[in-house]
């Protein structure tokens, strides 16, 4: 193990995680706190702070979805509070702010949104006239325009709450599924209650889900180094090309857009990024979906390139106009 003491302070002391306080963002910050003890030798706890996210009742696109869950802990590392801060990546605003650094993006989860319907049905078994329950725009441009595309008769309705308030709408009847995401429910260890995956092809996840960020002070520079110990470059090349097309397209994490960045393989050589993106209207009239593959970006830069790419090449194509399609 590489010793990394005193990490620019008291080795004895403990290593400040900030953390939103929901059981999904505890356990992830959980996950990473054990991966830092291991490659720094140091103590960690978890600092549990409120975001505005977090005590908000009003939807995503209301409030403007883009860093209401995470100015606080960005907060808390700005005046010492913590030493470092785990986010869901799919949160943070494309735009990295002074003083603070992205230190590490560590293995990426499923990306997958996945479906928890009642009587344990799959999306393609959900009657006439289903009714399912999501607090994205992203997804429910998807669903809907698939819906439309494949003449289905479904619903779908607006929700917030954490995972256990979703579930349970389905668990009380109030409808027949919601769409959530695979990597939260990996992280709590509740896949069991997953009826089915989406696919790709159906519903594009956001830019970034599945993903976590550690951050911390640009000046923190030995932690900085240990904790980049935890990145790995195929997740933060990927997720590098989606933001990029999220930021050029200029839509925030509440805006309906989905993208994902396959890395692709010739044997045991990975030597392709696919780089998928959509933009739609949230009734699903209106759909920009395009695709580009080239070869894997060797840099930050390039990979933002990549993103930046599909991005021109989608708002020629129209997704301009559906960047105001927010509202729930």
């Amino acid at each position: 193990m590489t010793d990394y003491s005193p990490l620019g302070g008291d080795p004895t002391k403990p290593l400040r995680l900030g953390t939103r306080r929901s059981k999904l963002a505890m356990a992830q910050s959980g996950m990473v706190a054990d991966a830092v003890r291991e490659v720094t030798g140091r103590a960690v706890e978890l600092v549990e702070i409120t975001t505005y996210g977090d005590v908000s009742r009003e939807h995503l696109a209301q409030i403007g979805g883009t860093g209401v869950f995470v100015a606080a802990l960005r907060e808390a590392l700005a005046r010492g509070e913590v030493d470092f801060a785990v986010h869901s990546l799919k949160d943070l605003p494309t735009t990295q702010p002074e003083g603070l650094v992205l230190a590490a993006v560590p293995v990426r989860e499923d990306p997958r949104d996945v479906l928890v319907a009642r009587d344990g049905l799959t999306f393609a078994q959900l009657p006439s006239g289903a009714r399912i329950g999501t607090g994205s725009p992203r997804r429910m441009a998807q669903l809907n325009a698939y819906a439309r595309s494949h003449g289905l008769d479904m619903e779908t309705v607006a929700i917030r709450g954490n995972v256990d308030t979703r579930i349970n709408f389905v668990r009380t009847g109030e409808l027949d599924a919601v769409v959530l995401a695979a990597a939260g429910l990996s992280r709590l260890g509740r896949t069991g209650e997953v009826t089915d995956f989406l696919s790709t092809d159906t519903v594009l996840p956001a830019p970034g889900q599945g993903a976590l960020a550690i951050e911390c002070a640009e000046d923190s520079t030995e932690l900085a180094a240990a904790l980049a110990e935890l990145d790995d470059p195929h997740t933060r090349v990927a997720v590098t090309a989606e933001r990029a097309l999220l930021a050029a397209l200029e839509a925030g994490c509440s805006a309906p857009v989905g993208a994902l960045a396959d890395l692709l393989a010739d044997g045991q050589i990975v030597n392709e990024l696919r780089l998928r993106g959509v933009v739609g209207s949230t009734d699903g009239t209106s759909l920009v979906q395009l695709s580009i593959t080239g070869s894997v970006p060797t840099s930050h830069d390039d990979a933002a390139a990549f993103g930046r790419e599909l991005a021109s090449e989608m708002l020629a194509k129209g997704a301009a106009g559906l960047m105001g399609e927010r509202a729930l």
